[in-house]
């Protein structure tokens, strides 16, 4: 995908968000973040919005902790929603009209750093909305098919193999073979051993131990364990894609 994509995705995530906040009860629980409440939720990723708007606006080149989140229990309800537009707004702004030589700080191996908080921030973003509308108890948004399979790779090249290798799996390696049915050439096989790894493959592999297959949509959201496992088809050793469910929490 090209950084405008991201970019484009990112500004549609955060609107979504933002609309499933304002509608929302700020008290509420978040069924995919159980410690969490809305108001919780809403505090997170506006604060990431304006920590990554930093990196890129600045040109930081060393690693800055996320400042300490603003009290936004002192706000009142009516002014989170604006506070989290704005946030999400600099955000924007700031990937439009950094240049394509961008030199920043980054955490996970990327093309370009524009390129990795483009996407980093758009994944960021479709995930804490989905998050927020489970909240609200409203259907789920749409995922463009293309972006959900980009954000699997993601999770699957670059978040598990920093993770480590999930324990009990070292001694008892697995390979898993993760294929999206509507997005043709998205497939992916991971293992789970020493080191934890996974690749983009063109081909399965020979046994794999699990197979998982469903959209890129539902794989996306059921890796990130924002759906549950049987809204996937799952052959195989099944018990292998309940245990990495249990051990990797992205």
């Amino acid at each position: 995908m090209e950084i405008s994509e991201f970019i484009d995705n990112l500004h549609r995530e955060g609107t979504l968000f933002a609309d499933a906040v304002e509608q929302a009860d700020p008290a509420g629980p978040v069924p995919s973040c159980p410690d969490w409440s809305v108001r919780d939720l809403a505090t997170h990723l506006g604060t990431v919005h304006r920590w990554a708007a930093g990196f890129i606006r600045e040109a930081r080149t060393e690693p800055v902790r996320p400042p300490e989140p603003p009290k936004l229990s002192e706000l009142p309800d009516k002014e989170l929603a604006p506070w989290l537009r704005e946030g999400h707004g600099l955000l924007v702004e700031a990937l439009k009209s950094a240049p394509d030589d961008l030199s920043c700080w980054t955490f996970i191996p990327a093309h370009s750093p524009l390129g990795f908080w483009s996407r980093r921030q758009a994944h960021e973003t479709a995930v804490h909305r989905v998050d927020a509308e489970l909240a609200l108890g409203a259907p789920l948004s749409p995922t463009a098919a293309a972006f959900a399979a980009d954000g699997v790779d993601e999770l699957l090249c670059s978040f598990y193999p920093r993770g480590g290798t999930p324990e009990g799996f070292a001694a008892d390696p697995r390979t898993v073979y993760v294929r999206a049915t509507d997005v043709p050439g998205a497939a992916w096989t991971a293992f789970l051993g020493d080191p934890a790894r996974a690749e983009r493959v063109t081909e399965p592999p020979a046994a794999p131990d699990c197979t998982y297959e469903g959209t890129a949509g539902d794989l996306y959201l059921a890796l990130w364990n924002r759906l549950p496992l049987s809204d996937l088809s799952l052959s195989g050793d099944v018990s292998v894609a309940h245990r990495w469910r249990e051990l990797f929490q992205p």
